[in-house]
């Protein structure tokens, strides 16, 4: 069996064995195709997983015992806006999937409740590893929130604006898109790839975190369907209207520009990233993406590009 063979139907026990650098390539490797909705949902049905099948014991006594201070303040950082942002869509994803076909509503139905799963793995992992307190979910999550960086709080709230956009007419073709190219294309296909990179390598190499390491894997390779989707349906849209690749730039210069606001750095470096292997590895899955699904860039888009600063976040 081929390595993506294993990652598309290994199950929760099995994921936990793989390497990232091969669930990421899995991701990747049908942007060229771009799998239909239905095929999709397919993929879900069979590659579904228990979030309550973990087990944090271990990854408990890692975080006690055995990670520095500095590098549990780099995890949690990193790790704060992706418990947010799980949260984010899955309360606001159901905006988008209104005005898609039925066949994109009936594969979204199954992306919020992927998100629902990732939002109660995090939910688990503060509450038993980090020992964050609270007696329900928003709890943690407002317990989490100082952990938050603008990083997150920029494309976050501009997607949060796209979805109060949407709400007033979820058919709008501009607004859709818009919309699906702040969440698909950047939280996605960029942040929360970027964010998996890096600390999946660094459970994987350090031998930290088995359970954290297992079910963010496994959210990894949910992200390949949504990240799939997402690229499908961006490059659909310009194909029936060329006009919308417009907003896609749009869209992107709103996003560069506002990447390097931010006023509290997390010290990747302790988690084995430099700044700057942290900006090729964004600049490498932005431009992975585009290239894949034939979109195109404007000179000034790219200079943008070039100059991505190296703060994460994902969801």
């Amino acid at each position: 069996m081929s390595k993506l063979s294993k990652v598309a139907d290994s199950d929760l026990r099995g994921l936990g064995d793989l390497d990232i650098d091969d669930v990421l390539a899995y991701v990747h490797r049908d942007l060229k195709r771009l799998p239909d909705y239905t095929e999709l949902y397919r993929r879900y049905l069979s590659q579904r997983w228990n979030v309550y099948d973990l087990d944090f014991s271990r990854d408990a006594v890692d975080w006690r015992e055995r990670m520095s201070r500095e590098e549990r303040d780099a995890f949690v950082g990193i790790s704060a806006g992706f418990h947010h942002g799980e949260r984010q869509v899955e309360v606001e994803l159901p905006v988008f999937m209104l005005g898609g076909s039925e066949e994109s509503k009936i594969y979204m139905s199954s992306q919020i409740e992927d998100e629902a799963r990732h939002t109660v793995f995090f939910d688990r992992f503060y509450r038993e590893v980090v020992g964050l307190p609270g007696d329900s979910v928003q709890a943690v999550l407002d317990a989490s929130f100082e952990h938050v960086s603008e990083t997150f709080v920029g494309p976050f709230g501009l997607l949060a604006y796209q979805a109060d956009e949407l709400r007033k007419d979820p058919e709008e073709p501009a607004a859709r898109v818009r919309y699906g190219t702040t969440y698909f294309l950047w939280i996605e296909g960029v942040l929360a790839l970027t964010v998996m990179k890096i600390t999946l390598t660094y459970c994987r190499e350090r031998g930290f975190l088995p359970g954290y390491y297992t079910g963010f894997t496994a959210t990894c390779r949910d992200e390949a369907r949504h990240v799939q989707f997402g690229m499908r349906f961006l490059r659909d849209s310009v194909q029936e209207d060329p006009r919308l690749l417009l907003q896609i730039h749009e869209t992107l210069r709103t996003l560069l520009a506002m990447n390097s606001a931010t006023s509290r750095r997390l010290d990747l470096q302790s988690l084995g990233w430099t700044p700057e292997e942290v900006k090729r590895l964004m600049i490498r899955q932005l431009r992975m993406k585009l290239v894949d699904v034939g979109i195109t860039l404007p000179p000034d888009i790219q200079d943008m590009v070039s100059g991505i600063t190296p703060e994460i976040a994902g969801g």
